[in-house]
This record gives C-alpha cells, sequence and structure tokens, in this order.
C-alpha cells in the first residue's frame, strides 16, 4: 500500500533584490486603478496571495497605520511596504513608483482640459465622467464600509461622523482625534468593539504571516536610535519645508505659488481619512475659499484621477494646475500651471514619506498592542462616515444645477435646489451605479463607459 503524500505548502520567499522589488512595485503602480480601495486591493493580491512578501495581519496592521495618517493611505503602505523590505530606499523606490504614472497621465490631462476643454465633445467626456465618479465614490463607502462596519458600535461611529461633517461642519483632526480615543478606551478595556478587517483584507484563507518573506520577526531598521529618529525627521522636513520657505520670502505670502505650497502643506498634516477625505476638504477649501476652480471642475479632476493609475489624490495636482495657470502673472499660462501642479504634487507627497520613515518604526513595534488595534479599527470606521461625506457633496453638484446653503444655529449645509436637477446627469449616474453594484462591471470600464454616453449625447445634440 502507498503512503500518502504529505500535501507540500507553497515556498516561502528567501530573498528579493531591490531590483527585483523595482519591477514589482512598477506593476503595481501601473495596475492602480479605481481608487484606494481597489489600489490596496491590487497590492494584497500581489504582495500577499502572489508573491507572499507580507503575511495578511501584518499588511492589515501597516494598513490601519496608514489610515491614521492625513495623505492617501494606499501610496503610504506601498511606502510602509517598501521600507520594510529594503529600508528607506525600498521605500522611496515604492512610494515614487505609486506616484509617477498618475502624475504624469494627470498633467497630460490637464493640458488638454485648458486647451480643449470648452470643445463641446471634450465637455461632453467630462460631463459623463462627473456621473459616473458619484457611482465609484458610492461603491468606496460600500466596500470599505463593509470591511470596517462589522460591529454596531463602529456602524454607529460612522453615523456620527457623518453627522458632525455634514450637517455641523467639524474638523476632521478632531473626528480622527475622537475615534482614535474611543478606539485605544475599547481596546485598552479588551472590549474589541471596533474589530474589523480593514478594506484591504481579504475573504477566504488567510497568509499567515510565519509564511512570508518578511515573516513575524521585527527587522533590524526597526529598531533605530533616537540620533537616526531626529536625522530622518530633519532631512524629510528640509526636503518638503524648505521649498516652501523659499517661496514665501521670495514671492511673498499673497503669490499664487505660495499660497499653493502653504494650503497643500497644510492639507498634508490635517487631512486625515485617505483620499477621499482629502477631496472632501480640498473641495471645501480650493473651491470656495481660494476660488481656484469650481466644484465641476473638481468633479472633472476626480474623473481624470479615476481613469489613470496611480492615488486618487493626483487630483490635487490638477488643483494646483489651474490655480497657477489663472494667475500665471508674467509666465506663460501653462508654464505657470505645470509649475503649480508640481509644486502642488511635491508638497503633498513629501509628507507621505516623512510620516512613514519617522512612524514606521515605532508602529511596528507595537503590533499585538490591543489599544493601539482598537484606536486604528476606530479610525477605519470613522472615515466610513467621512467618505459618505464626500459621496453626498459629489451628488449634490453632479445632480443639481444649483444648490443653496440652509442654516439654522450650530447647523449649516448645502441642500439641494430641486428644480434644478440635471436629468441627464441622473441618468447617466443611475446607469452608472447599475453598471458597478448590479452588472460588477469594473471601474475604468464603467468610468469609460460613461466618458462615452456623455459624448454621445453631445453628438445627438441633447448636450450643448
Amino acid at each position: 500500500m502507498n503512503a500518502v503524500p504529505d500535501i507540500v505548502a507553497p515556498a516561502r520567499p528567501q530573498s528579493v533584490s531591490l531590483g527585483q522589488a523595482f519591477w514589482v512595485w512598477l506593476r503595481i503602480a501601473l495596475l492602480s486603478f479605481g481608487g484606494p480601495a481597489g489600489q490596496i486591493a491590487v497590492m494584497h493580491r500581489i504582495l500577499v496571495d502572489e508573491k507572499k512578501w507580507i503575511g495578511e495581519q501584518r499588511f492589515l496592521h501597516a494598513l490601519n497605520y496608514c489610515m491614521l495618517l492625513p495623505g492617501p493611505e494606499a501610496q503610504q503602505l506601498a511606502t510602509y511596504i517598501g521600507w520594510l523590505m529594503h529600508r528607506t530606499k525600498g521605500g522611496i523606490v515604492a512610494g515614487v513608483l505609486f506616484i509617477l504614472p498618475g502624475a504624469g497621465a494627470i498633467m497630460a490631462l490637464s493640458w488638454v482640459y485648458v486647451l480643449y476643454g470648452r470643445v463641446g465633445i471634450v465637455s461632453a467626456l467630462f460631463f459623463g465622467l462627473k456621473a459616473a465618479v458619484l457611482a465609484v465614490v458610492l461603491q468606496a463607502v460600500v466596500r470599505i464600509g463593509g470591511r470596517a462596519l462589522t460591529t454596531t458600535p463602529a456602524r454607529l461611529l460612522a453615523a456620527a461622523v457623518f453627522v458632525l461633517i455634514f450637517f455641523f461642519g467639524a474638523p476632521f483632526p478632531l473626528i480622527v482625534l475622537g475615534a482614535g480615543l474611543i478606539g485605544w478606551w475599547s481596546g485598552k478595556r479588551g472590549l474589541g468593539v471596533f474589530s474589523g478587517g480593514g478594506h484591504g483584507s481579504a475573504k477566504g484563507p488567510t497568509v499567515a504571516d510565519a509564511d512570508t518573506l518578511l515573516g513575524e520577526d521585527l527587522p533590524t531598521h526597526a529598531r533605530p536610535t533616537w540620533r537616526e529618529t531626529v536625522r530622518t525627521a530633519l532631512i524629510w522636513l528640509a526636503l518638503w519645508l524648505i521649498p516652501v520657505a523659499a517661496l514665501l520670502i521670495v514671492q511673498g505670502p499673497d503669490d499664487v505659488f505660495s499660497r499653493i505650497a502653504t494650503f497643500f502643506s497644510t492639507m498634508a498634516m490635517v487631512t486625515f481619512g485617505g483620499a477621499y477625505a482629502v477631496l472632501a476638504y480640498v473641495a471645501q477649501q480650493a473651491v470656495e475659499n481660494y476660488g481656484w476652480l469650481s466644484p465641476a471642475e473638481m468633479l472633472d479632476g476626480l474623473g481624470m484621477a479615476e481613469t489613470t493609475p496611480g492615488p486618487l489624490i493626483m487630483v490635487l495636482q490638477f488643483v494646483g494646475f489651474l490655480g497657477a495657470f489663472r494667475a500665471s502673472g508674467a509666465l506663460p499660462p501653462l508654464l505657470a500651471g505645470t509649475l503649480g501642479g508640481l509644486l502642488a504634487t511635491w508638497v503633498t507627497f513629501v509628507p507621505c514619506f516623512l510620516w512613514i520613515f519617522l512612524g514606521a518604526p515605532f508602529i511596528e513595534r507595537l503590533r499585538g498592542n490591543a489599544a493601539v488595534a482598537g484606536a486604528l479599527a476606530a479610525i477605519t470606521a470613522a472615515v466610513v462616515g467621512v467618505v459618505l461625506n464626500l459621496a453626498v457633496w459629489f451628488a449634490l453638484h453632479t445632480l443639481f444645477r444649483q444648490t443653496a446653503v440652509f442654516s439654522a444655529g450650530p447647523v449649516r449645509f448645502d441642500a439641494p435646489v430641486l428644480a434644478s436637477i440635471d436629468p441627464w446627469a441622473t441618468l447617466l449616474a443611475l446607469a452608472a451605479v447599475v453598471a458597478v453594484f448590479y452588472l460588477r462591471a469594473g471601474v475604468l470600464l464603467t468610468l469609460l463607459g460613461a466618458a462615452a454616453a456623455g459624448m454621445a449625447l453631445h453628438l445627438l445634440g441633447v448636450l450643448r
């Protein structure tokens, strides 16, 4: 009788060079469509399931920390894992590659937009994109909510966050701080009421940390000295703030480049909750306070970012481009716009590297800490309310041609003027919702289909 052979598990990777990792990070960057939820899913599939470089729990621990930070969590997650594998060089390679394809694409589309955006067929294309973006943001609410809102307290927290932001204009930093404190207290007491997978986790069997390249051990570079920590902080603060200071000194605080540098630097410190939360903040400030662009143009920019690879937050390059293009001064408008877009990108992403290289060593040492895990999980739940607020804001400015401010005591919010509803935008948005939620169409296919529908309406004479 023949013995039954043992089932051999997939071999644990032994080593990966930085050169080998380069091509994997480039592949991830080129496949990173569909906003942070889709990008994190791509990273999870390639790094956890396919390559087995990092295990499920370690991936989620890193993700939850990145969701705690201001700025785009998908790019920060790539930087974190790159740092885990190959120290600072690995983090820079992973983080920069994640940015480059989208940065190049958004810059090219920004040129097309200002040169040809008022041409009927181009306007119709963006009309279709705006309608589909609403469905994409709703899908993000459902995806993130499905992972984070697994308990009643988590759902109540998300609902409270939405009410505080939409109806009372509560500031994002205070909301994130409050959610973190609630989760920390819960974890400290061992309640575990906010436990959830995060929106990067996978269904079904998981990959154990011990069976991966990184394993379970703390790497040596996660034990830095205080001298190394201070050195890291000074280097990245200098890369971030010296250009800002130079602009303020040379150009003065009222120059458009100085305003772009200071605004997006401030945003890099206070916009918590990932890319969708950042967009909610930018929509309020860049549109309403600075007047760099209109709500419709903000939606156009988001449509660009959704249809190109890389971080959704690359829409900020488009915002900086338009702001500088329209206040170019002595510079040619296209040159000013290009410089404004690059400046917005620089001060948006350099802080992301600072947060990771400074904080990741400490976060790695806190794996398994119940209080920290509770704080991160509660912040993840709060993010759902932030993204829902963004979805409502987009809906108001996509489906209605006019909104009016409702104010009563501390309550203040934008309300739709019902008579101004746009029937074609509504129809396209409903079609996009059906495609995404019922036909399971991919994000890119849905956006391209909506753009084609907008151009078809223009050719039929419906849109002028």
